[in-house]
């Protein structure tokens, strides 16, 4: 695993590559990715709401109480495993329009694949800090639809302007996804399950 997520940094081409021609089951593949990859911004979002806290025009750090940030860190864990497996069935659907003929379980590895800046990127909730979120997390998104965008076509082994038009519609749905789950969010925080301040 570690020497794709390297891979994809360094070589991102020749890894795709190297990925697809690897078959890989969806239990291996959350097993040594996608469970491990997605802690990473939970863990981090907790240490660094219940113990460093973050700071309004310079005032007290605001902190959670660590019950309410633990519920929240597992949701958004949760999340961040079936918003896998949603992008991945997603790619699969869409891949008929373009001629391609994925397995489901390739598609839901590349969409694991694909969204590990996104993980890695939570490493700056240990700092909640709102410039270095919003920097951290606009380059995750970036390098995350470089990734989309270079490997679709190689992944998929279809023409590049295809593969164009095939990611463009991948991130639309990632975007729409999102939004779903930030929705959920807000809906499970008017049951009562929302952020606890420290007073």
């Amino acid at each position: 695993m570690i020497h794709h997520v390297w891979g994809l940094f360094t070589h991102p081409g020749q890894e795709w590559n190297e990925i697809r021609g690897e078959e890989e089951t969806v239990s291996h593949m959350y097993l040594t990715h996608v469970l491990l990859l997605a802690a990473i911004p939970a863990v981090s979002a907790y240490i660094g709401a219940t113990q460093v806290g973050w700071s309004i025009g310079g005032g007290e750090p605001v902190k959670l109480t660590q019950a309410s940030c633990m519920q929240l860190a597992i949701l958004s864990y949760f999340a961040m495993l079936a918003g896998v497996a949603v992008m991945g069935g997603f790619i699969h659907w869409m891949a008929r329009t373009y001629d391609a003929n994925p397995t489901l379980t390739q598609c839901i590895v590349f969409a694991a694949y694909t969204a590990t800046p996104l993980f890695i990127g939570g490493l700056a909730g240990l700092y909640p800090h709102l410039w270095l979120g919003m920097l951290v997390g606009t380059a995750a998104v970036c390098y995350t639809a470089y990734l989309l965008y270079v490997g679709l076509p190689k992944f998929m082994n279809i023409p590049e302007d295809e593969g164009f038009m095939f990611s463009s519609s991948v991130l639309a749905v990632g975007l729409v996804v999102l939004v779903a789950i930030i929705a959920l969010s807000v809906i499970t925080w008017g049951m009562g399950i929302g952020p606890v301040y420290v007073r």
